[in-house]
């Protein structure tokens, strides 16, 4: 594609060489670079792609665009951009790569603390059994129809992105459902993308290792629905505080799903169970293979995208009653023991707060609950104690252990969950540093009736220690000791 096409949408501060060049790839990692390829140097949070145009240019680059003024000599053979910003530029960039595929889908973003993976997910199983070709990136992988792709990041990078969904609009699909983190907002990962619809779910705490404070983090999600375009919608959880303020400057039309007061979207649950939940919505009564209030308001979110996107009320919520639950979210297997075991995903504060209540309220005290949770390394320090404390609290027995401690020492990440709970709370907890003992020990504990929630992991099949990653799957680990059983 011609250079003065790829940044004909930029705001560009200079160029240095010519522009009517054929450039034969786009990469923003210099060890991707080959013979004329456009290499964008963007600042990133370890590392600084403007240290690599040198690189960049002797592995063959032809076009380096850059938003540092720091270039002091330009090569004859190579054209300079200079851009107002790179990250903006590099989504601009990659949109026009791959022809813009965003504008051929409909493109609905899901964001929020928890739930995104299930929402989006779920929405792509629909639209599927409706038989309409579609697409996902999520959290687990990506979708085009039913073909996968693994994935590395809740939200990827946006040449990623956007190959993604050109391949998808090459497959025919006509949707697109995307999980869209804060830290891709922030990083304007998502930039140049063009959404028919946005899905609040929640907002709780986590990453303020990234974010300065519950207000930014919030405030960075908002942006996300400020930038809509006025024909897409804004669908947001009523019953959570923060979704009003997610509609505040949004152009786009505005909805609101609940089930505690008012919405356009409404659910009442009649009675809970560990193979689903009875519920209603919009005044249809109909059972679902979900356990919990916070899987209701994933349910609702779903119904309501759907729709919002024009599907039969009937049909979806025939399809709704078919679905089943996402890999690692609130998935239950019954012991030979007659314990139930559950892997969850849940890793923040409120998640195991939901998780545990849910245990609870199908129990109805004629059950002990155990639950297995850790923290992840080099993330959040602030939630651990927090977590720590809530496992304890709805919990009648708790071990301590690893989850993913990445470059930090183990036993330091289970001092700071520790030091969330009273002399008491620790003297009644135990701490297990080795994960798949932790889950033997639980596992061990567990009578018949009781629940064993082993939090955290969900469908991650690794643990990563000193940035290696080991294979380990919790689900994996409770069946193989149930085989023993």
């Amino acid at each position: 594609m011609q250079l003065s096409k790829l940044i004909e949408k930029c705001e560009v501060v200079s160029i240095h060489g010519n522009t009517d060049i054929e450039v034969e790839g786009i990469v923003s990692d210099s060890r991707q670079v080959k013979s004329n390829f456009l290499f964008l140097a963007e600042e990133g949070i370890f590392t600084d792609g403007h240290a690599y145009i040198g690189k960049a240019i002797e592995e063959g680059a032809s076009v380096i665009v850059y938003d540092k003024p720091m270039i002091e000599e330009y090569f004859s053979k190579v054209t300079y951009v200079q851009v107002k910003n790179s990250s903006v530029a590099l989504g601009l960039i990659a949109s026009q790569w791959f022809e813009n595929p965003s504008q051929h889908l409909k493109l609905i973003g899901v964001t929020g603390t928890n739930g995104k993976t299930t929402t989006a997910t779920l929405l792509h199983h629909l639209f599927r059994y409706m038989g309409y070709n579609a697409g996902l990136l999520s959290t687990i992988s990506n979708y085009v129809n039913d073909e996968q792709y693994p994935t590395t990041h809740t939200t990827l990078d946006p040449i990623s992105l956007n190959s993604y969904m050109r391949r998808m609009v090459d497959a025919g699909c006509e949707h697109a459902f995307m999980e869209v983190s804060s830290h891709a907002i922030h990083q304007k990962r998502i930039y140049g993308l063009q959404f028919a619809g946005g899905i609040f779910t929640n907002l709780t705490q986590d990453h303020l290792d990234y974010h300065k404070n519950m207000i930014e983090y919030r405030n960075v999600k908002k942006s996300f629905f400020d930038e809509l375009p006025a024909e897409a919608f804004a669908l947001t959880n009523n019953d959570d505080k923060n979704g009003a303020i997610m509609l505040q400057n949004t152009k786009a039309s505005k909805y609101t799903y609940s089930v505690k007061g008012l919405g356009d979207f409404k659910a009442r649950i009649f009675e809970k169970h560990f193979e689903g939940t009875d519920l209603e919505i919009d005044g249809r009564e109909l059972t679902v293979q979900f356990v919990g209030v916070f899987n209701v308001y994933n349910l609702l979110a779903v119904y309501g995208a759907s729709r919002l996107l024009g599907l039969n009320k009937e049909e979806v919520l025939r399809i709704l009653t078919l679905l089943k639950p996402v890999a690692g979210r609130f998935q239950s297997m019954r012991s030979p023991r007659g314990f139930t075991a559950i892997v969850d995903y849940a890793h923040t504060p409120d998640a195991i707060t939901n998780v545990l209540n849910s245990i609870r309220e199908v129990l109805d005290n004629k059950g002990d609950v155990i639950t297995v949770v850790g923290c992840g390394g080099n993330r959040d320090k602030t939630k651990r104690p927090i977590m720590a404390r809530e496992a304890v609290e709805l919990s009648d027995k708790v071990i301590l252990t690893s989850d993913n401690p990445r470059f930090e020492e183990p036993e330091e990440i289970l001092n700071d969950m520790l030091a969330g709970l009273t002399e008491e709370q620790k003297n009644t907890s135990l701490t297990i540093v080795d994960r798949r003992q932790a889950i033997k020990t639980a596992c061990a504990l567990a009578k018949p009736g009781d629940v064993v929630l082993i939090a955290g992991k969900g469908h991650e099949d690794y643990q990563e220690i000193k940035g290696v990653k080991h294979h380990f799957d919790d689900k994996e680990e409770v069946e193989k000791i149930f085989t023993l059983q």
